[in-house]
């Protein structure tokens, strides 16, 4: 849209879920790099509005703190995008990942390691084994939240996320306290969930959905 319409992105502010500790930011393994190659540079984004945790800082938790002060500067965040790992868990908050932590450094654990290992050669021995990420709590400050999850091996997961008890276990399941969190799935990663029948008729009838039915 940018591109065929002149979408314009020179007024947003973007703030990263997490970064790898070690990477610098030209190493083609850190999120920094992955963000500017396919997004910052391919629109109008300022560089001086696009902001990541600093893996590289020689204090973390100074770094981690006035990453805190930025979002907070900025006004908060309006939409929080995120994911969700295999191990349950929204940027790198690993389970046991308090509810109410904020952005600071996470070890990885083994099945995250593995997850990422195809991004670091195929094995996981090559995957930074710490990062900085923002913490459950600060990603619950957004206003929004998106959690997009595609494929069959998301499928248990994200039943749990969404049906299942909430637990630090599994950060993801921490977005049922959120009161406006969209969750988009396709065919194969909701095919675990108990209630289809009822998400269906929610999103046939709920008008807030009408925008995204009308658009079909």
């Amino acid at each position: 849209m940018h591109k065929s319409q002149g979408l314009d992105f020179s007024g947003c502010r973007t703030f990263n879920l997490d970064e790898y500790v070690g990477l610098p930011p030209d190493d083609k393994g850190s999120y920094c790099y992955y963000m500017r190659r396919h997004f910052f540079s391919q629109v109008n984004m300022r560089p001086e509005n696009t902001h990541l945790p600093d893996g590289m800082a020689t204090n973390l938790v100074a770094a981690c703190e006035r990453y805190e002060e930025l979002i907070h500067e900025a006004g908060g965040i309006d939409l929080q995008i995120l994911g969700i790992g295999e191990a349950g868990h929204i940027g790198f908050n690993e389970p046991l990942s308090a509810l109410l932590s904020r952005t600071r450094e996470k070890a990885l654990s083994p099945m995250t390691l593995l997850q990422n290992a195809p991004f670091f050669g195929g094995s996981p021995a090559n995957v930074p084994p710490r990062a900085l990420t923002m913490g459950v709590g600060t990603i619950l400050e957004g206003k929004r939240l998106l959690l997009l999850a595609t494929g069959k091996n998301k499928a248990g997961v994200i039943a749990k996320t969404m049906e299942g008890p909430i637990t630090a276990m599994l950060s993801a399941s921490a977005v049922q306290l959120h009161p406006r969190c969209a969750t988009i799935l396709d065919e194969a990663a909701a095919a675990e969930l108990q209630q289809q029948e009822y998400y269906r008729w929610i999103f046939d009838n709920e008008p807030e959905w009408a925008d995204f039915r009308t658009n079909e």
